[in-house]
């Protein structure tokens, strides 16, 4: 390669780190619920209903300033504003992945003095929450007095409209419901389907990068609901046609494309949920296969060899015979005079996520853990004709329903997963070049691979928002670039 495309391609890798850092930090500018005010309890209108509340306007997306008055209250006496909605959450076991689940939350929008005639009146911003219909109650003491509804509509916005091949297009997405037909949406770029966004615990806001792909010039991205794996796209002729549909463009402009960062530079620099240490306290915590790892620890018998275990999962769900959790002896080490121990060794090409340790003490086993996270490796071919062969591989991925799968995106379409279960955290993908001449963008994607949940069925796809809201598992994604060549003269496949 010359050298002035070199220098051209670490200016585009530069831009794409300093868009990427300024779209991940970026915060919204209206509170979350639980930033409106402390939480508190709804009560029952005991004896009916009293007063009358209205909101203005009666629906809006968030940061909507929303001004709120009341009659028919009980003259000069202190009530409370109060704003429900939900908490959401994964429902995940070690193994297993149940579903979302959603537990009712009201927080104080403020308390208020109604005047000598009962009548009221604030203000407040509709808050970063969920989407669609929430109650807005007036309550006195543990008695509710009235309420009325506020909407928080859906919102689909780019935080950028231009940019040259390869450039992160960050999406983001406000307003998602958690109720039934309101709370699966998926990403079409292009009429090709790229993979769903949640906000289960987001408070329903996705945020999210695609690479900008194809042709120099306009594409259009857009945002639909489904229930059931695909898009469903003739919304205006269903049972509930007044689900919100979202088509925005972006703009590839000329210049030099930029590319994704070396694997190694995508690995992840932090796991959140990692289970306790222990007896045992292993550096780093986590980290990825034949990376040297210290393991730590004390109350041993002094001047005592002592073996250091490693625990793992073998098997699979498909041929019936089921997983089972197994140990062997990966390092010794004598213990000192002091009773503690160090043990050295390189984390094994095994399967990602948490491996116990433990070492027997005399009868007493000392435990702890350390977490193998997914990496990938360059591609073996970067560059060549379309029907080019070339490998993507992976290795840590992991084995849990949420864990055991990788999902393959090629330009911005789903292109299938592939499972580490069986293999110990091994992913190799065969693939071929497609497309014109130039540079083309393979993304592999966290996903859920089955479950107990029936709707919305969003397994064994791209799940959009990894990175935020992945359910189980912190994850990475990795993202890689072919070029495609011209093919010589009379070449085919």
């Amino acid at each position: 390669m010359i050298p002035g495309v070199v220098n051209r391609r670490v200016v585009a890798l530069a831009c794409a780190f300093a868009l990427s850092f300024a779209f991940y930090s970026s915060a919204f500018a209206a509170p979350r619920a639980a930033e409106l005010g402390p939480e508190v309890t709804v009560g029952e209108p005991s004896g009916g209903f009293v007063g009358r509340l209205s909101v203005m306007p009666k629906n809006g997306p968030v940061g909507t300033p929303v001004a709120v008055s009341g009659e028919g209250f009980p003259a000069d006496q202190e009530v409370q504003l109060i704003w429900t909605t939900v908490k959401g959450s994964w429902k995940v076991t070690v193994a297993e992945y149940l579903g979302r689940q959603f537990t009712p939350v009201a927080y104080q929008i403020a308390k208020l003095k109604t005047d000598k005639d009962g009548r009221i009146a604030a203000k407040f911003v509709a808050p970063e929450d969920f989407g669609f219909m929430h109650d807005v109650v007036v309550q006195q003491g543990e008695r509710l007095l009235t309420q009325t509804a506020f909407s928080v509509d859906m919102t689909m916005k780019l935080l950028r409209e231009s940019g040259p091949l390869g450039t992160e297009i960050p999406v983001e997405v406000q307003g998602i419901g958690w109720r039934e037909l309101e709370g699966s949406w998926v990403l079409v770029y292009d009429n090709k389907y790229t993979g769903f966004a949640s906000g289960v615990t987001t408070h329903g806001s996705a945020r999210f990068n695609v690479p900008a792909t194809g042709h120099v010039g306009l594409h259009v991205l857009e945002i639909i609901h489904t229930d059931f794996g695909s898009p469903y796209r003739n919304m205006q002729q269903s049972p509930a046609p007044d689900r919100p549909q979202f088509k925005v463009g972006f703009t590839i402009t000329p210049g030099a494309p930029v590319l994704p960062p070396p694997p190694e530079q995508q690995a992840q620099k932090q796991v959140r949920m990692l289970p306790p240490q222990g007896e045992l306290v292993a550096t780093p915590v986590f980290g990825g296969i034949h990376q040297p790892v210290t393991v730590k620890g004390s109350g041993f018998e002094a001047g005592k060899t002592v073996a250091l275990n490693w625990a793992t999962v073998t098997g699979n769900r498909i041929s019936g015979g089921g997983w089972e959790e197994h140990s062997r002896p990966i390092a010794e080490a004598k213990a000192d005079a002091a009773g503690n121990v160090e043990f050295h060794f390189n984390a094994p090409d095994d399967l990602g996520g948490s491996h116990g340790l433990w070492a027997d003490a005399g009868g007493q086993r000392k435990n702890g853990t350390f977490w193998i996270m997914p990496t990938a490796l360059p591609l073996d071919v970067a560059r060549g004709p379309a029907g080019t062969t070339f490998r993507v591989h992976l290795k840590g991925t992991g084995w849990s329903e949420t864990a055991n799968i990788y999902t393959l995106v090629y330009d911005n379409a789903i292109s299938g997963y592939a499972c580490g279960f069986n293999s110990q955290g091994d992913i190799e993908i065969v693939m071929q070049a497609t497309g014109e001449p130039g540079w083309h963008f393979i993304d592999l994607y966290p996903a859920i691979y089955k479950g107990k949940e029936t709707r919305p069925n969003n397994y064994r796809l791209p799940q959009l928002t990894f990175a935020d809201d992945h359910p189980g598992e912190d994850l990475p994604r990795f993202r890689f670039a072919f070029e495609v060549t011209p093919s010589p003269p009379g070449q085919g496949l």
